[in-house]
């Protein structure tokens, strides 16, 4: 897969804000699907990625271990704005790779890129966001999403428990993440590299 082409129309974590910002102030949201529910999320996003942008921390360790990676990669996101995992892990990677100059953090659409998509599915479904990891040389070494472990549990024992996912898990996924405070997706992110906090 050519992923320098998927690159070289990536956006940044600011462009990727500032293009969400617009579309709210449109009314609209990105994706093929212009629904009531997609704009209302987006908005909603919006202001989570504000607030996180602002109050997420890492942890001393944390923070080490990305500084101290050494080899240069790509972490390419694949997502939408209406999407409410993302809303919850790109402010955390946007700051993992902020602290490596080796971390270049870029983001792309899903429904913009099908083919790439498809090649990252989850179960074989479109779930986002994913985070594919590229080496310098373009070849994937690790991918990680749609959510932490720890979410994706609760998701799933929910739907064991009640057979499909409703707006009461929604709620319930909302506050375990206000609980968690991104430590899930964090510790996630150095289990995937294998980087020692």
């Amino acid at each position: 897969m050519n992923f320098k082409k998927y690159i070289s129309k990536a956006l940044s974590y600011s462009e990727y804000n500032h293009m969400v910002k617009e579309l709210v102030s449109q009314g609209r949201t990105t994706g093929d699907e212009q629904t009531d529910v997609k704009i209302d999320f987006t908005k909603l996003n919006l202001s989570r990625t504000k607030r996180l942008d602002k109050t997420a921390v890492l942890s001393e360790e944390a923070k080490l271990a990305f500084q101290n990676i050494d080899t240069p990669q790509t972490w390419l996101v694949i997502t939408e704005a209406w999407c409410g995992d993302a809303a919850q892990s790109l402010p955390f990677l946007n700051k993992m790779a902020q602290l490596s100059e080796n971390i270049d953090l870029k983001i792309v659409l899903r429904d913009e890129n099908p083919v790439l998509m498809d090649a990252f599915l989850t179960n074989g479904s479109q779930s986002i966001p994913i985070v594919i990891m590229l080496d310098d040389s373009m070849n994937v070494f690790q991918t990680w999403g749609p959510r932490s472990k720890a979410a994706t549990k609760l998701i799933n024992d929910y739907k064991v428990k009640h057979g499909k996912i409703d707006s009461t898990i929604k709620e319930m996924l909302q506050v375990w993440y206000n609980n968690d405070k991104g430590i899930s997706i964090v510790n996630d992110i150095l289990e995937t590299m294998e980087v020692k906090a």
